[in-house]
């Protein structure tokens, strides 16, 4: 267990009691999603100009691995959001405390109604800072706890996020993002960097980021991106976005926009390719829509 023990314990019983719910409710539909819907995707989509014109079907185009897919259908997706703001309280980061209180802050300022956000600080172990929740003072009350100690995590705590906080939502929720607050620095991980990315993409979950400067100088890391690629893939990989932390308002504001007003559930078939390898993505746009989506399929293997 990656968390801390300060609150896993009551956090474990209601993942207990909602994972035995949720089974009951959902293997069938589960089930179904794959068989009628063929692959989900994520997409962001926006037009450039002032139209609010809806973006259809026959505006997209869609590649796996250099071969065009047939879309199915492409749906807008109002639903509201579940946001985990997952932070590097890590001794050495380079941003004082206050800065990662007030970056954290923008977001519960932002959030739609229904939207809730779950944050977690994490360092050499990830500890749950505040439950879901849409309260700005409670949140606010709760990281007072941030502290910066030990060495950075990274991949371990999004591994934690991922399988402990996030997936138990699924398949009913599918509007799942991070917003990672770091400068991309792992210092320790068990899980690989190429372990937590294809967990990430095949989970259609988005990585935002708030990027701190980097501690490193650049320098390279064993096995592993140095830590701004580790930003960059992470980011882009999924279908995200980076922001430098001091437009944390900024960054805020748009993330919460684009969760809420630009978001589309892509489906298709695959043809011509393979489930059991990985599989490169690439969507297209008619002139004046911008789009975005995550870079790559992972295989289906268990």
């Amino acid at each position: 267990m990656k968390f801390s023990a300060k609150k896993i314990l009551q956090f474990n019983l209601i993942l207990l009691i909602f994972a035995a719910f949720a089974d009951a409710q959902s293997r069938h539909s589960a089930k179904s999603t794959i068989d009628s819907d063929g692959t989900i995707l994520s997409v962001v989509a926006t037009r450039a100009s002032e139209s609010k014109e809806p973006i259809k079907l026959e505006n997209l185009y869609l590649y796996e691995n250099d071969i065009e897919q047939k879309i199915k259908n492409l749906s807008f997706d109002p639903s509201p959001s579940k946001i985990v703001v997952l932070v590097d309280n890590s001794q050495t980061i380079r941003a004082d405390v206050e800065a990662l209180k007030k970056a954290t802050m923008e977001f519960a300022y932002e959030i739609f109604e229904g939207d809730q956000l779950f944050v977690i600080g994490y360092d050499e172990k990830a500890e749950i800072i505040q439950e879901w929740s849409d309260d700005a003072k409670k949140i606010e009350t709760s990281i007072a706890t941030f502290r910066k100690q030990g060495n950075p995590y990274l991949f371990d705590a999004l591994n934690s996020t991922v399988s402990e906080i996030l997936m138990p939502l699924m398949p009913g929720t599918r509007k799942t993002a991070v917003i990672l607050i770091s400068d991309g620095l792992d210092r320790g991980s068990k899980t690989s960097f190429d372990k937590i990315l294809g967990q990430l993409q095949n989970q259609n979950i988005t990585i935002y980021a708030l990027q701190i400067p980097d501690r490193t100088g650049g320098a390279y890391r064993r096995n592993q991106p140095k830590a701004p690629e580790v930003i960059k893939q992470l980011t882009e990989g999924t279908g995200g976005k980076i922001f430098p932390i001091e437009e944390a308002q900024t960054a805020a504001k748009f993330i919460a926009d684009e969760l809420r007003k630009s978001r589309y559930l892509l489906s298709y078939q695959p043809t011509n390719t393979s489930s059991y390898d990985a599989r490169r993505l690439f969507v297209i746009a008619d002139e004046g829509i911008l789009v975005r989506t995550k870079k790559a399929q992972p295989p289906n293997v268990k």
